[in-house]
């Protein structure tokens, strides 16, 4: 494939599966040196991508969509939390090659994968999707928002009526619902084209999963022209969080928050329920000395829209 006038191919190399760092390193080992001109173009590919899905069981038995226990609640979370070290240690070899990092990272396939629903077609893969589902997809969004400077593009699998899809549609009533994780990237939507900030958390709790600890709480925020959104996600099943942000360099003129929860862990929207499980206002967010207090409900997503100057 080659390049047509002002239409400038993309290549993108068939990556890693999951932790397979060796690949990852034999890619890298395949471009032209990519150290010795910091201006020349990346070859003979531009990117290389990744895939890791979130699941609570095992590849024969992934768990169900609904119905799951607590325990399946934290271990699917601690899972979706790897992602960021896979990001990591990916992106460590990949430095190795690419100190200037010319050449993206592209998460090619990443998002839950539940057992099907019973009554329909296996090879269709169609799946519910409920809050924790949007949570999932909140904790990959601030991760990949961590790593911008390599993470170059994320794709979602799927987007309409298979794995985590935004929408569901329903044969029988025509109906077009919204999911949970739909809400989670249309609320994120004030980090497009953005430039994303450091964020620092202190004084996060944990809760130990399979012998490693989860943060309860994720967070990440970016800032363009007179505006910043912070986006903050709590994990916890039970307990609700405070937040301070600290917010330094600018004054803030302005907030609007919304929040993304139900009562329930497995709430997911349907054609009878069409907004279960959907962004609300959020009153919680108070003045601070350093900022702004926010709270978090458990099980909760909440993005704060700031106006700057």
């Amino acid at each position: 494939s080659r390049n047509h006038g002002g239409n400038i191919l993309y290549r993108i190399a068939a990556g890693a599966d999951s932790g397979d760092l060796h690949w990852t390193e034999a890619l890298m080992r395949s471009f032209d040196d990519l150290a010795a001109d910091p201006a020349a173009p990346a070859g003979p590919f531009q990117a290389v991508s990744l895939h890791y899905y979130t699941m609570s069981g095992s590849w024969g038995d992934k768990g169900d969509a609904t119905g799951f226990s607590t325990d399946e609640w934290y271990t699917t979370m601690a899972r979706a939390h790897r992602m960021e070290e896979l990001l990591t240690r990916h992106s460590t070899v990949m430095d190795r090659y690419d100190p200037h990092r010319k050449v993206g990272l592209v998460v090619d396939e990443w998002g839950t994968w539940w057992n099907v629903e019973k009554g329909t077609n296996p090879g269709f893969l169609y799946q519910q999707n409920t809050l924790r589902d949007a949570l999932v997809a909140s904790t990959h969004l601030d991760a990949f928002h961590r790593h911008a400077e390599r993470v170059v593009m994320a794709n979602i699998a799927q987007t309409v009526n298979v794995l985590q899809a935004m929408i569901l549609t329903d044969p029988d009533t025509g109906a077009l619902v919204l999911t949970p994780t739909y809400h989670v990237f249309a609320m994120n939507a004030g980090h497009h084209d953005a430039a994303a900030l450091a964020v620092h958390l202190r004084g996060v709790q944990t809760r130990v999963v399979d012998g490693t600890e989860l943060p309860l709480v994720s967070a990440s925020a970016s800032v363009k022209d007179d505006a910043a959104l912070v986006s903050l996600s709590n994990l916890d099943t039970e307990n609700d969080r405070t937040v301070v942000l600290d917010l330094r360099g600018r004054d803030v003129v302005g907030h609007d928050a919304r929040v993304l929860t139900a009562s329930a862990l497995d709430a997911h929207n349907t054609p009878q329920q069409r907004d279960a499980v959907a962004p609300r206002p959020h009153v919680g967010v108070r003045p601070h000395a350093r900022g702004l207090e926010v709270d978090v409900p458990a099980h909760s997503y909440v993005t704060v829209s700031l106006g700057l100057r």
